[in-house]
């Protein structure tokens, strides 16, 4: 009997609660607020906001004591270093990265959900997507990174549908839904070919067997292997993959629009990340090229579209950032195609580039949800004199824009920049380095464009009023901004100042070793 329960007690893995801490909050709370949706009085939904705010700095401060970058949970009882959950230093630098943008995500959300969203439904999807994309870069097993790609994305597809009785919102959301949809059947039918030829799920076994790969089977990994990474590359918005971008974030309330530029980029690389680096090193000369021709064709299919945006084009100024989005993604996913042919520490450069890009990203943002109070059509057009009507806005705009261009004072995205661009050198990447160099002179028309913009002389009301303000009794008037909002844009920009004034911190994660 006694060595009967020892081998039943042998088979139970142990849960280390602290390790899965983050996710776990963030999933709780989206189903306190949803039920406590049920009980709220309209009159009180606002408290709902409240709750899923507090969640979210919850979970961020439980990332404090996992700082040490060495545990794990759920791991196989007869292989200890097969584990499920990790909480390196990847894992906790992502999920802050996650964390964070969902947060900044709610700031920009309050006021939404207080007049044109259902406030339970909105923070309840908020939460549950941003519980996935917390899980998604512990994840150490194929079934796990799925399954935490999914609950990170299906909430979003109805976040972007939100707005009820609005065409373009339920297009988009359709879009969205349609095409990754189809990304998730090929990456399952990738794992399954994984799994056929390995017999296991967790990546670091994966990258064993894979190893040894009897010559019969050697076509099915392969097929496998490219297969597992399109539903990543459809996250990140990697050509191919990136037609659903434009009209999904116009069509999406704007915080979401941020969120999906930002999380779901996060959640996109990060998972490219693992089943790269970590489950198919072996296969390096398959994805390696394959993701670096992809960085090339995203950076520069990204610019040259947001070269063409027209300055009075309705939704001008999401369609241009939408477009942006998707050239950052082109220069993330440099790195982790050097990683095929030198190692894995260029992923740090990778990691350097997504934390500069969310912070002023979700800035750029914040700055457009408040302009698009007074000027909904939100045409590029409608910034032109912003700086005379709000000065601090238009200097917080103009430096978010020159840290995408990767221009001083914001050093910042010059730092990343150069982090990304080594790295392509490093591993003998030249032309990819040579197409990069391109990209950037490019995108710099359009973001210096938008930013002289800000500071032009504003034209005469009401048809040329001032970004910002709106007509009254022939005059114009400044609209004050919400609070949230103005909170959501300080934090960007104070970030993004101190960042700049310490680019070491960006050089010292491009220098580690995250896993």
């Amino acid at each position: 009997m006694t060595v009967a329960a020892d081998s039943v007690t042998s088979l139970v893995q142990s849960v280390d609660w602290l390790t899965i801490a983050p996710p776990t909050i963030t999933a709780t709370v989206a189903l306190i607020v949803l039920v406590a949706d049920l009980f709220v009085p309209e009159n009180r939904k606002r408290l709902l906001g409240g709750v899923a705010i507090a969640g979210l700095v919850a979970a961020l401060i439980t990332l404090v004591p996992l700082r040490k970058g060495n545990r794990a949970t759920f791991c196989l009882t007869t292989d200890a270093h097969a584990c499920s959950y990790t909480a390196d230093h990847f894992t906790l630098v992502i999920q802050l990265l996650v964390l964070g943008g969902a947060l900044l995500t709610a700031l920009l959300s309050i006021h939404d959900t207080r007049k044109q969203l259902p406030a339970g439904e909105f923070w309840f999807l908020l939460l549950s997507s941003a519980a996935g994309a917390a899980l998604l870069p512990a994840s150490r097993d194929l079934a796990t990174l799925v399954v935490a790609l999914e609950v990170a994305s299906l909430p979003a597809f109805a976040l972007v549908g939100l707005r009820r009785g609005d065409r373009l919102s339920s297009e988009a959301a359709l879009k969205f839904f349609l095409s990754s949809v189809t990304a998730t059947a090929v990456t399952l039918l990738g794992v399954s070919f994984v799994y056929a030829t390995t017999g296991t799920l967790h990546l670091t076994q994966i990258a064993a067997d894979l190893d040894n790969v009897p010559g019969q089977l050697d076509t099915l990994a392969k097929a496998g292997v490219a297969l597992t990474l399109v539903g990543f590359a459809f996250k990140t918005a990697a050509v191919p993959f990136h037609f659903w971008v434009p009209d999904t974030y116009v069509g999406a309330p704007l915080p979401i629009a941020a969120y999906l530029s930002v999380v779901g980029k996060a959640v996109g690389f990060s998972g490219l990340v693992l089943v790269t680096v970590i489950a198919f090193p072996g296969y390096a000369n398959v994805w390696g090229p394959a993701v670096a021709v992809l960085a090339g064709l995203t950076m520069t299919a990204g610019n040259v579209a947001a070269l063409r945006q027209s300055a009075t084009r309705a939704w001008s100024a999401v369609r241009l950032l939408a477009w942006s989005s998707v050239a950052q993604a082109g220069y993330i996913l440099v790195p982790i195609a050097a990683a095929a042919y030198s190692s894995d520490d260029q992923i740090g450069a990778t990691v350097a580039y997504a934390l500069m890009y969310a912070v002023v990203n979700l800035g750029a943002f914040a700055v457009v949800a408040l302009v698009a109070r007074t000027a909904p059509l939100n045409r590029i057009a409608d910034y032109r004199g912003l700086y005379a009507t709000r000065p601090l806005t238009a200097l917080a705009m103009g430096f978010f824009l020159l840290c995408l261009a990767g221009l001083p004072p914001g050093i910042i995205g010059l730092f990343a920049k150069v982090t990304v661009f080594s790295s392509a050198i490093d591993a003998g990447l030249g032309w990819l380095a040579v197409i990069m160099g391109v990209n950037v002179v490019i995108a710099l028309y359009y973001y210096l464009q938008w930013t002289t913009i800000l500071f032009r002389a504003p034209e005469g009301a009401p048809e040329g009023a001032a970004a910002g303000t709106e007509e009254s009794s022939g005059e114009p008037v400044r609209k004050r901004a919400p609070a949230p909002v103005t909170v959501a844009i300080v934090i960007t920009a104070v970030v993004g100042v101190v960042l700049s004034g310490y680019p070491q911190l960006v050089l010292r994660v491009a220098a580690s070793n995250l896993f």
